[in-house]
This record gives structure tokens, sequence and C-alpha cells, in this order.
């Protein structure tokens, strides 16, 4: 992420210049010298500076840097969700063996489809790594991505088991494959290339978020009525059901992740201005400024706008970063702005992000400035 120049505060004189900062979000570093700093993000400046930067005679009864403090740099934002992306991008220039303790970033859970294995199998996991797999997620919590796991595996008859498999006659199997609800390749009632088959429906219904079981049920259900085999089309009709409460118990940004698209619309610092901070594939791009006095129509700009794009694909460690930090947002209490989802460029609804762009304006027009 590109880190904008900084402002500086006079140390000479400190006080004052203290004094004439807003009170407004922001990300501020002091430095002691050339081996010691703090960094901090704050929605009050000003406030958090006197804080932290008393005069000599004051009590000391938290944090006071006033007599060792070299150098003040703070930047200004319009959003928290700027101020915790700045943040972010600081703490990881500063401090690049402990950033992430220090802006205490919980990765979140994802349903795994291990496709490296023989016998492919899924698993909740909260990292990311290189191996074949599909990842679907972020989820608000483990607990979810777990309730999720165990809702949809009743749809498919794919293993559950963690074992790595040596398929055998003597196999003792397990009580899903008693119920009919695993096809049992561990005591060799299916070959792989039939198990790889029910594993190639599981990765079609996670990468089309279930639209592809949908589609069937749905075509199965109406030929049965046509038929008038009224008994099959019910059966078809309480599937559909159980598959639209599977797909119910999603949080709002789950998907595969190649497929992660979105835009976060954010306030600007410039007036009419809104910031436009694009994700693809799961990679945070640089933000861009986007004026709203224009006598070009909204969508034209937009259009232009997305068609000149020229994704930066972040490496798997910073992805699963870049993705940490759209769930902290997207799933705070906190969260500001507005977030509008996709799952390729192509696909970008220009309408959502034309009237999103207007509730950001509008927001920010109603604000009252902090002094």
């Amino acid at each position: 992420m590109v880190v904008p120049d900084p402002q500086l505060l006079d140390v000479a004189s400190l006080d004052e210049a203290m004094n004439a900062l807003p009170n407004s979000d922001a990300v501020f570093l002091v430095s002691a010298g050339d081996r010691s700093a703090y960094l901090a993000k704050t929605s009050m400046l000003r406030r958090r500076l006197l804080r932290i930067l008393k005069p000599a005679g004051a009590l000391r009864r938290s944090l006071n840097l006033r007599e060792v403090v070299t150098r003040v740099e703070y930047w200004l934002t319009a959003s928290r969700f700027e101020s915790m992306l700045l943040h972010y991008a600081l703490a990881k220039r500063h401090y690049p063996d402990d950033y992430l303790r220090l802006v205490k970033l919980r990765m979140p859970a994802y349903l795994k489809l291990i496709l490296t294995n023989e016998f492919p199998r899924s698993q909740v996991t909260t990292r990311l790594s290189g191996g074949s797999a599909l990842y679907y997620g972020p989820f608000r919590t483990r607990a979810a991505a777990e309730l999720f796991e165990n809702q949809f595996l009743d749809l498919f008859q794919m293993r559950r088991c963690q074992e790595n498999l040596e398929p055998s006659p003597q196999h003792p199997g397990c009580i899903y494959g008693e119920m009919n609800m695993c096809l049992r390749p561990c005591q060799q009632v299916v070959g792989r290339e039939e198990y790889m088959s029910e594993v190639q429906r599981v990765r079609e219904f996670l990468a089309g978020d279930g639209a592809s079981l949908v589609s069937v049920t749905s075509a199965a259900r109406e030929r049965l009525s046509h038929e008038m085999n009224f008994e099959e089309a019910a059966r078809q009709h309480k599937r559909l059901e159980s598959i639209q409460q599977v797909l119910a118990l999603r949080d709002d940004l789950v998907c595969d992740v190649d497929r992660l698209f979105g835009v976060a619309v954010a306030p600007a610092s410039a007036p009419d201005s809104v910031l436009l901070w694009f994700l693809c594939q799961g990679s945070w791009q640089a933000p861009l400024e986007f004026p709203l006095t224009s006598h070009v129509s909204l969508d034209q700009r937009l259009r232009e706008l997305v068609a000149s794009l020229q994704p930066v694909m972040a490496p798997l460690a910073e992805k699963q970063e870049h993705l940490a930090l759209l769930a902290r947002w997207h799933y705070s209490t906190w969260s500001d702005g507005e977030w509008i989802g996709f799952h390729d460029l192509a696909e970008m609804p220009y309408r959502k992000l034309v009237r999103a762009i207007s509730r950001v304006r509008q927001k920010g027009a109603d604000k009252e400035p902090l002094g």
C-alpha cells in the first residue's frame, strides 16, 4: 500500500503547534531519536497528542513522551477505514517484525477445500497456503465457518474424516458412511475417479456460491412436477429449501477468495470528493480520489476509471492480511463508508456504486466538523 508524505509538527514550539491541530481522524508517529517511535491512530488528533506530549510539570499517570520526542509526523484521514489501512501500512514499514501484533490483526476463518489430498476433504482454517486448494470466506467468526461446513456437507457425499486415507475393504468406516452421507472411499466402495466427481460438484458449489446446485435441483423439481411425480417433486423442493438455508448461513463477504472483488467507498479529505479503494482477488489497490464536481455523468466516469485499472496482486501472505483488514472493517460495529462486492471487474454494478457514492457524499455533507 502506498503511504503519502506526512505532515510535520514543529517540535521547537510544540504547544502552539498542537493547539493548531484539528480534532479529527488521523495516524501519527512520535519519534525519540532514530531508534524508538510510537505509532498510533486516533479519531481526535489534537486531544491524543496533548495527552501523550504533556508539558514537563504535568502529572505522569499515563504515557508521556514530551521529554524524549524529536520528531512528530501525522497523516490526516477522512474516515476510520482510511486510518485502519494507513496504520497497517505504516506499522509494516516501521515495525516489519512485529506489525501484526501492533495492529492487533486477527486472521479470519475460511472453509478450505484441500485438493492436494488424494481424496480431497474440507477443513476450517485461518491461514492461506500455496498448495492447490479453494478457500471460501472470510467468515465473521470461526464458529460461523464451522457451522457452514457442517451444514453444507449434508448436501454432498464427500468425506468428513480428517485422516489421510489408506482405502481397504477392512477399514472400519464411520457413521456417515452408514447413513449414506459419504461415498466411503475408505472402504473402497467407490474408486478415486468416482469420488473426484463428487469433489468437483462441491468445488462448483463453492466457486459459484451454490448456483449450480440450486439450478440443477430447481430443474429437477420442475421436471418432476410436469411429469406429475409429485412425491419426488416435493422431495426436490425440500432439498432446494435445505440448499437455500445453507446458503443463508454465509456472512456478507463469503465467496471463493480468488473471485473476491469489491470497492470500498469512503469520504475524502478534499471537498466534493470520495475515495475509492478497489479490492481485486483479495488484494487492496492504491486509493483513487474521485471528484464529484464534473459535467460528465458519474456512470460514464466510473466506467472509464474501471477500464483504466491495472490491478496489482499482493503476495499470498500479504493477501491474507488484506482480507483480514477487509473483514475487520466490514464486520465491525464502527464500519464507515460503503462496500460494494462483485466477482469480476467486468461485473461491476455501476448503479449500486453511484448510489453508494451519493450516500457517502451526503453523510459527509451532514457531518459536523470537529474543532
